[in-house]
């Protein structure tokens, strides 16, 4: 993907060495990155035991939020994908037996989504 599509908000692969990098402090001992995806400034992130969402917030994204969710607490996720006049894609992560979803994150017109569906699919089965 190019430097453009990464700006109109599509997900990009990123570098797992280098995310390992930027999260040392977040990660435990003998946790690596197995996926990373970058959005704008946002990062998804697959390691061995769980989901991290980096929100950089603010204008220079100093302000940092970190969630983790542990696999074992997501009970279940939908992928919606974009169409004619719905441009934005959707990722909705439900925790345990929540009625709403914990996490919806927004995709803009994104072949990516796939793939981080995918990763998800996959975390989730081991």
């Amino acid at each position: 993907m190019s430097i453009f599509d990464g700006l109109m908000g599509n997900a990009s692969q990123h570098n797992n060495e280098a995310v390992e990098k930027k999260l040392a402090e977040v990660l435990i001992a003998e946790e690596s990155v197995s996926l990373a995806f970058k959005l704008v400034r946002d990062l998804i992130v697959f390691t061995d035991f769980r989901l991290i969402l980096v929100d950089k917030q603010g204008v220079t994204g100093k302000k940092v939020e970190y969630k983790s969710i542990p696999y074992r607490s997501i009970s279940r996720f939908s992928v919606e994908t974009s169409g004619h006049f719905d441009l934005d894609a959707e990722l909705k992560i439900w925790i345990s037996s929540a009625e709403l979803p914990a996490e919806t994150i927004q995709f803009r017109k994104d072949r990516n989504i796939v793939a981080v569906q995918k990763a998800l699919a996959l975390a989730l089965s081991k």
